[in-house]
């Protein structure tokens, strides 16, 4: 006898606590119900991507399905974003050394998969030579010459670069 999942609430992507409930006891959405107009979708945690309207998202194996948030965050195991252990091996507490520097890992992370320095909802960016560098290399690409560049500066440019190449390189 086949086990059936448990439905998803679409609007904050919060499975239901037992089979059988019919309303999401965060939000109050009846589990299947397209999202409200007005409600703040929730993000994948793995990629960054905010839900559609309709409280779906693509998934990371198959592009042409829609997959509840939670369904989309297990695909990930399965076709990661990049190689997540690695960068795991590079931190220290709250912060990823990346060379002679040490950043927060979170900004690092969301930079490396989306390629936006972000430092998410509510949150400001340190400016260091990291966020520097990081700000530069998406606006302007890892090989150029910056007008009043710092020496600094080009060394983060290139340790960042080296970071993003070896991140999206994969497991060994």
């Amino acid at each position: 006898m086949a086990i059936e999942p448990l439905p998803v609430c679409l609007q904050c992507g919060t499975m239901a606590r037992r089979p059988g409930v019919a309303v999401c006891g965060r939000c109050g959405l009846r589990f299947g119900e397209r999202p409200r107009d007005d409600a703040v979708l929730p993000a994948c945690p793995v990629c960054y991507r905010e839900v559609d309207a309709d409280g779906l998202l693509p998934s990371p194996l198959v592009p042409a399905r829609r997959v509840t948030l939670p369904g989309h965050v297990d695909e990930h195991g399965r076709a990661p974003v990049g190689d997540d252990d690695w960068l795991e091996s590079l931190r220290e507490g709250d912060r990823v050394r990346i060379d002679r520097w040490k950043a927060p890992f979170d900004l690092v992370r969301r930079y490396l998969v989306t390629g936006v320095v972000d430092a998410g909802r509510s949150r400001a960016a340190h400016h260091d030579a990291i966020v520097t560098a990081m700000t530069q290399l998406a606006r302007w690409g890892r090989d150029v010459e910056v007008l009043g560049d710092q020496p600094e500066w080009a060394e983060a440019r290139a340790a960042v670069g080296d970071l993003i190449e070896r991140y999206h390189r994969g497991r060994p």
